[in-house]
């Protein structure tokens, strides 16, 4: 019987191609356990539960197509059941990079660690805009490098054209117009004044206890009716100025945790946290 020949060239093309779509998944795995065990040190030397959410612009396996991230739903839901399964006595540092995202997901996951009952901290070594700015309303101290920013958290409304327009911008040409604003700018009008209450309720609520109620709803409307462009680099002293709990605190570890996420995974952001077991909810007498 005619032995079948071996082709060398052959295999090491393909066992070359297999190496070449193998290598993202297997880089990945190996920055994820750098950054697990580095949030496990940083867990056990400040004795605070380690939450990441960052997001950079990604390239997509080995085609590099660029893709922005952003807070989403699925973000929301990670973070909220890394929250949930935290014990009540267990202080939380959330690390923030991120350029903001929906407003719903942002909110979620603000008021869920607001409701926390051990300390909060959020920690931003480079920027939060927006949704994140939002979310660090609810930490009780928010730990900023020196040059890291946070930023307006002002609605935006969209419109038919798929165009994002800053509500108190919308706001201003109707007041400037008056009636003789189209009937579809005065619809973003009524959408828009809306989306203003509806932040700015949120953020007083995120600063109960922490600010004065007056200082609370100046915070709020600074915050969202339009003194800067949406995309405004709110610095360390003017933070600070605003009245926020802010503080130039950064873990060490944090920089080198940065280190570790040169780009997301292709499918997900970088939310990671080492598993919990799920904290029981206490049962509630119906009978009371």
């Amino acid at each position: 019987m005619q032995g079948v020949g071996f082709d060398v060239g052959s295999f090491l093309f393909w066992l070359l191609l297999l190496m070449i779509f193998l290598s993202p998944t297997l880089q990945y795995k190996s920055l994820k356990a750098a950054r697990l065990k580095l949030i496990k040190h940083m867990e056990q030397k400040y004795n605070f539960r380690v939450i990441t959410m960052i997001h950079r612009q990604e390239r997509i396996g080995i085609f590099g197509i660029p893709v922005y991230r952003f807070i989403d739903i699925e973000d929301s839901e990670e973070i909220l059941r890394a929250i949930r399964t935290t014990p009540p006595n267990k202080p939380i540092a959330l690390i923030l990079h991120t350029p903001g995202g929906l407003i719903l997901a942002a909110t979620q996951i603000a008021l869920a660690l607001k409701r926390h009952p051990a300390k909060k901290i959020v920690i931003v070594p480079h920027y939060a805009m927006s949704g994140g700015t939002l979310i660090a309303l609810a930490a009780d101290e928010i730990w900023m490098d020196r040059s890291a920013v946070l930023g307006p958290v002002d609605p935006q409304i969209a419109t038919q054209q798929g165009i994002h327009l800053p509500a108190p911008s919308i706001l201003k040409v109707v007041r400037e117009k008056g009636k003789e604003a189209s009937d579809q700018t005065l619809i973003l009008a009524d959408v828009a004044e809306k989306a203003l209450k509806e932040v700015q309720e949120i953020i007083k609520k995120l600063l109960e206890g922490k600010v004065p109620p007056e200082k609370a709803e100046e915070i709020a409307k600074t915050l969202t009716e339009g003194k800067w462009t949406h995309d405004y680099p709110l610095t360390f002293d003017e933070v600070k100025e605003l009245g926020l709990p802010v503080k130039e605190n950064i873990p060490p570890e944090v920089y080198s945790l940065m280190d570790l996420y040169p780009q997301a995974h292709q499918h997900r952001p970088g939310i990671e946290y080492l598993p919990y077991p799920r904290y029981p909810v206490p049962s509630i007498d119906r009978h009371r």
